[in-house]
């Protein structure tokens, strides 16, 4: 177990709208609901279905869709100390284009986003030493300001002892290069306890053509204690201090959007270990961990959006035990 704080996790990084289809209007154009989210975010709404306490550290526009962001976490009681609004730059934008098996593309209208805007002088530095854990993705290092911030945030982290988790949320059309992708994600790798990790993420920053090989490459450059791999449908892995266990996908046959189903895993990764430690995890409490994570992300799937839409623990029980 990990000692008591007044916080269980506080996350930084993108808040921003996910605009997803949903039928068509009676003039045959399409229809897209405006859903909160973000992968940060994402985490944190799992993390308090769940009974954990949270924070946000981040940045919207002073528009309609800012004040629906900090509205929506009021209402989901994620905490909004450190969420700062920006008077120049809108919030973020995201339309989600999904097939028909759920997976999804995106198109991004962030060239600015406020969530790019975050600095390192609006960190609050006590609401981070306040938590257990500190999450983070690349998406807050795409340019020098907000990438200062992150680092700042981390710092502090670690400073305070806190245990660190990361999901690289590679997003290709948001960087100027690919190479400079694969720097911040190596960065990360290097600062974090917990990594989640998709299987074509981990090709992109080991170059290695098998999950095994990949990991095999992570251990041996960065002291990381515990490694989540998804692979989408066909499941996911965790590799831990010598033990690797791997549980296979469960594929819902009303999926309809399969946004924040890696999220919902996460937050379903960081609630075990807050409530299970990092220290002496067996084979069997592995299995027992991602086998909740699997199912926590099915059932995501078959609704749209994220923030609003995460299973509750009774749901992801009861799926298990029928």
């Amino acid at each position: 177990m990990i000692a008591n704080k007044e916080l269980d996790v506080v996350s930084l990084g993108e808040l921003l709208i996910d605009f997803t289809m949903n039928g068509v209007s009676g003039q045959g154009n399409q229809l897209f609901e405006a859903n909160p989210g973000g992968a940060p975010c994402n985490v944190l709404s799992m993390l308090n279905n769940l009974g954990k306490k949270t924070s946000f550290i981040g940045k919207v526009g002073n528009d309609q869709f800012g004040f629906l962001l900090k509205r929506t976490l009021e209402e989901l009681e994620i905490g909004t100390d450190n969420l700062v609004i920006d008077n120049e730059v809108n919030t973020t934008l995201a339309f989600v284009h999904t097939a028909q098996d759920g997976d999804r593309s995106f198109s991004f209208y962030r060239r600015p986003g406020a969530d790019m805007m975050l600095n390192e002088s609006e960190i609050k530095e006590d609401i981070i030493k306040k938590a257990k854990i500190f999450h983070f993705g690349t998406l807050s290092m795409t340019d020098e300001g907000v990438k200062k911030a992150t680092e700042k945030a981390l710092k502090i982290a670690k400073d305070n002892n806190l245990i660190i988790s990361f999901d690289p949320n590679l997003r290709p059309p948001l960087w100027r290069s690919l190479n400079e992708a694969k720097e911040c994600i190596k960065f990360g790798l290097s600062q974090c306890d917990i990594l989640k990790i998709a299987d074509e993420e981990l090709e992109f920053v080991t170059e290695c053509k098998t999950i095994e090989a990949g990991v095999k490459c992570l251990l041996k450059n960065y002291n990381i204690d515990l490694i989540l791999v998804t692979m989408g449908k066909r499941g996911s892995k965790a590799f831990y201090r010598g033990i690797s266990v791997e549980k296979e996908g469960i594929i819902q046959k009303n999926t309809i959007d399969t946004t924040g189903a890696g999220d919902t895993f996460c937050g379903c990764i960081l609630n075990f270990v807050l409530e299970h430690g990092l220290e002496d995890l067996t084979e069997s409490s592995l299995i027992d961990m991602i086998t909740f994570a699997n199912v926590a992300a099915s059932i995501i799937t078959t609704r749209r959006g994220a923030i609003r839409s995460m299973p509750s623990k009774k749901e992801i029980l009861n799926f298990i035990h029928c």
